[in-house]
This record gives structure tokens, C-alpha cells and sequence, in this order.
């Protein structure tokens, strides 16, 4: 519990840090429109907590691989991105059950700007093709947290770990978490 307030406090107050302008650092200058290719590699089934704590990262045989198209708004005056995503999920080995290919909308909102850099978190609704003995429902939520930087006006590269999981909404959901690079081209 301490956990989470620690989290949820540093959320809250991150804003008043953030460089003002009217930029938003996920798309620069003049650009209302984004694409982006994340890979990211399997990090092990559990909960929301190995978004943030890599010493609970149990590296296993699972690719995820994301297209994404974003076109930028604003959340509370925050730089923000909307999301049209779609995933897909290559287990192989033993894991090869876990594949899974999804679409979903998403929201990432940048709490912290500065020289280039920004850190945000986003969230957002997918809907898998199959169930699997990870997460037993079709729908999951996505969630996101990430550190990117600019490279020039028009591309961004970004580290992310991603959660996916259904909320316990059945009784089967012991989730999936990935981190990984993306690559973007705004224009």
C-alpha cells in the first residue's frame, strides 16, 4: 500500500515540474500526426508493480511487437497523445500458446518535460483475438509507463515497459509485462 501512495503522490505533484510551452515533446513542433513501432520483450506474467521495479523482471520467450498511430491533445493542460495500436504478441517455445494478436485505443499523458526528455504514463482498452492460461478473457487493459527523448523535431525513441491484464475480471489473470524501444516519426 505504502507503494502505491508513493506512486500515486509523485504522479500528482510531477506536473508542476514540467517545462511550459505549447510544444507538446511526444510530437514537436507543428506536427499533429505520429507513427511508432515499439518492440518489447517479455518480462514475465504478474502484476502491475513490474512496471516499475526491474528487479522483478523474469525474462521469458515472448516478443511484443506495436503499430501505433497517435495525434496529440491535451489532459488537465498536460501534453498528451491518443492512440489507435495494434499488437502483436509472439510467444515461441514452450510459450507459444501465449501469441496474440489485439487492437486498441489508448491515452498517454507526458508528466515531465525537460531538455528534450519527457516521462509519462498511459492507459488504454485491447481486444485479443484469443484467450490463453495467462489472462483468460478476449478484453484486457493496457497500461504504460515510459521515458522518451527527442531526436530533431520529427523523431522520438522511447524506453516503455507495458502491462496488459483484465482487472481480476476473471478468475484467470495472472497478466503480461513487457519492456522494450520505440521508435516514432512524427509529421
Amino acid at each position: 500500500m505504502k507503494r502505491c501512495f508513493v506512486i500515486l503522490s509523485l504522479l500528482v505533484t510531477l506536473p508542476a515540474f514540467a517545462e511550459s510551452g505549447d510544444v507538446n515533446p511526444m510530437f514537436g513542433a507543428d506536427n499533429e500526426n505520429s507513427i511508432a513501432l515499439y518492440v518489447g520483450q517479455g518480462t514475465g506474467p504478474g502484476s502491475l508493480f513490474k512496471l516499475v521495479d526491474p528487479f522483478l523482471w523474469e525474462f521469458e520467450p515472448m516478443t511484443n511487437l506495436m503499430l501505433q498511430y497517435s495525434q496529440p491533445v491535451s489532459v488537465f493542460r498536460l501534453p498528451s497523445r491518443i492512440n489507435a495500436t495494434f499488437v502483436q504478441n509472439l510467444g515461441y517455445g514452450h510459450d507459444s500458446g501465449l501469441s496474440f494478436m489485439a487492437i486498441g485505443v489508448s491515452w498517454d499523458v507526458a508528466f515531465l518535460q525537460w531538455r528534450g526528455f519527457y516521462i509519462g504514463a498511459g492507459i488504454g482498452p485491447y481486444m485479443r483475438d484469443s484467450r490463453d492460461r495467462y489472462v483468460e478473457s478476449r478484453l484486457v487493459f493496457g497500461e504504460r509507463v515510459f521515458i522518451g527523448k527527442n531526436i530533431g523535431n520529427d523523431w522520438h525513441i522511447e524506453f516503455f515497459t507495458q502491462h496488459f491484464s483484465n482487472g481480476d475480471f476473471t478468475e484467470i489473470n495472472r497478466g503480461f509485462n513487457f519492456t522494450g524501444l520505440s521508435v516514432s516519426y512524427s509529421f
